[in-house]
């Protein structure tokens, strides 16, 4: 795959380091460096979102004016 990439100077800097110390080009420097990131942060740990159970529902909300109304007062509008 050919695309064209814009890299910052530290990166461009780590690329050429490693091309001159093991005698590479840039795509095989490039490809060597992403496959060592992706093996050094190994798979990534799911998220779930944690939450509390706060028992079954006080405020009726099928009359979604009414409920704000319960909740934030007469004074919603």
């Amino acid at each position: 795959m050919r695309t064209t990439i814009t890299f910052e100077p530290d990166v461009a800097a780590a690329i050429e380091r490693v091309r001159r110390e093991r005698s590479l080009g840039m795509s095989e420097a490039v490809n060597e460096l992403v496959r060592a990131s992706l093996v050094a942060k190994g798979p990534r740990k799911r998220f779930v979102q944690k939450t509390d159970d706060m028992g079954p529902a006080k405020v009726d909300v099928t009359n979604v004016a009414e409920a704000i109304a319960t909740l934030d007062g007469p004074s919603w509008r």
